[in-house]
């Protein structure tokens, strides 16, 4: 696990190109992802800060690109998503009954998960700590998914609306199976049961969303901030889940080679 050669290239490279998507995005607007980066307008010189941060997202995505500089990536990326994760957590100190903060955080949480993921997996550490990190990763990492499925479920109005009117049999439908889908796919990563499956079916789900809900969005309001920053939001969590899986994958597959033979018994 403490192996480069464990963790799927591909999966490290989407992520970081999931964060260049990000830098983009703030560079372009000057701004940051609103709604998922909740900076407030009284902030002083928020636009200056607004072109460093994205500008940061960009060289720490970049740098995931390349083996000699992916751990000094990653950890970066970590420090970058604690920034809109603690002002979503000063929110829910705020509004503890509200789950749209909630979700807010856990959507953060589940970036810099991923981000340590990735550090971990570039470094070469004791097996017992990384089992440990990996352990602690993947539960927080369901733990954010469960929040999120709730969240379709309390929020149940805003998550239908999300919903493209086209596809049947109808958004009420499809706000419960998602929100159903999310809270299963994350106890099965915090349980370990069908985690590989939960994570890749996840990565697919979200997928599925930047084509129906965010792309199309896009392509109708160009000129909406909203509209990048939910596709390059989307986009990252997307990669995230799909780092996730791969660090599921390459356990498993430690754990395979790790396995004695079994010997056939003769009669």
């Amino acid at each position: 696990m403490s192996s480069q050669k464990t963790l799927s290239k591909l999966g490290s490279h989407i992520f970081g190109l999931a964060a260049v998507a990000l830098g983009l995005v703030g560079l372009v607007w000057g701004d940051f992802a609103n709604v998922w980066q909740p900076v407030p307008a009284s902030v002083p010189h928020r636009v200056v800060f607004a072109y460093l941060y994205a500008t940061l997202l960009l060289v720490a995505g970049a740098a995931l690109q390349f083996r000699s500089a992916a751990r000094i990536g990653s950890i970066t990326l970590a420090i970058l998503y604690c920034l809109p994760a603690a002002l979503w957590a000063r929110r829910v100190a705020a509004l503890p009954g509200t789950i749209g903060t909630w979700g807010g955080l856990a959507e953060q949480l589940a970036l810099i998960v991923a981000a340590v993921a990735v550090f971990v997996f570039h470094t070469e550490c004791p097996s017992g700590a990384a089992k440990l990190v990996g352990r602690i990763a993947l539960i927080l990492f369901g733990l954010c998914f469960i929040t999120i499925g709730i969240e379709h479920f309390l929020a149940f109005a805003a998550t239908v609306a999300f919903v493209p009117h086209w596809i049947p049999p109808s958004g009420r439908f499809w706000a419960a199976f998602t929100g159903v889908a999310h809270i299963l796919a994350g106890l099965a990563i915090v349980s370990g049961v069908l985690a590989l499956l939960a994570a890749r079916l996840l990565t697919v789900m979200i997928f599925v969303f930047g084509i129906l809900v965010w792309l199309p969005g896009v392509y109708a309001q160009p000129h909406v901030h909203m509209m990048w920053s939910g596709n390059a939001i989307n986009f990252a969590l997307l990669a995230a889940a799909w780092t996730i899986s791969d660090a599921i994958a390459a356990v498993q597959k430690q754990k395979r080679t790790a396995e004695p033979p079994v010997i056939p018994l003769r009669a």
